[in-house]
């Protein structure tokens, strides 16, 4: 496979645009997610939301909860449930270092996107997160707002 086709693989599939905002993330892994056929159907038609999902260290597994993948129109009996929790896929390393991260610290793991990395796998990034209080995001809102207007002043010129 040449260079140019495997690069033209990968496609973000679903964001979660608030988690920044309403987090700081400290820092990312990116995990598999256990899918059945209709869910990664319904993935490449992008018909996925993110937004109120969490992830979770349950019974030494990792699991996505609360996201959304919409059922596939073209399935019959086969449908799956859109809301599902959906196991996610780590070494017992990673594993043991989000356990102790979130039990703890007092983390939370949110997901960031979900996206088919280059070989055309659902891959899920998930950031260890420290919740923000208001304060905190009128503070990044400030920097941020800041951050456009001197980029104006620069072009300006």
């Amino acid at each position: 496979m040449n260079s140019s086709r495997k690069a033209s693989n990968y496609k973000v599939v679903a964001e979660n645009r608030r988690a920044r905002f309403n987090f700081a993330i400290e820092e990312e892994l990116d995990c598999g997610i256990m899918l059945k056929g209709t869910e990664v159907k319904a993935l490449r038609t992008a018909q996925v939301n993110i937004a109120e999902s969490y992830a979770s260290v349950e019974d030494s597994e990792l699991w996505l909860i609360n996201s959304y993948i919409a059922p596939y129109a073209k399935t019959g009996a086969f449908r799956h449930d859109e809301r599902r929790r959906r196991k996610l896929l780590v070494t017992r390393r990673q594993l043991a270092h989000l356990w102790s991260e979130t039990q703890r610290r007092g983390m939370t793991l949110v997901p960031i996107v979900l996206f088919f990395n280059h070989a055309g796998v659902a891959k899920i990034r998930i950031g260890i997160a420290r919740g923000r209080r208001l304060a905190d995001k009128r503070e990044v809102q400030r920097k941020r707002d800041w951050n456009r207007q001197k980029a104006r002043l620069l072009r300006q010129r």
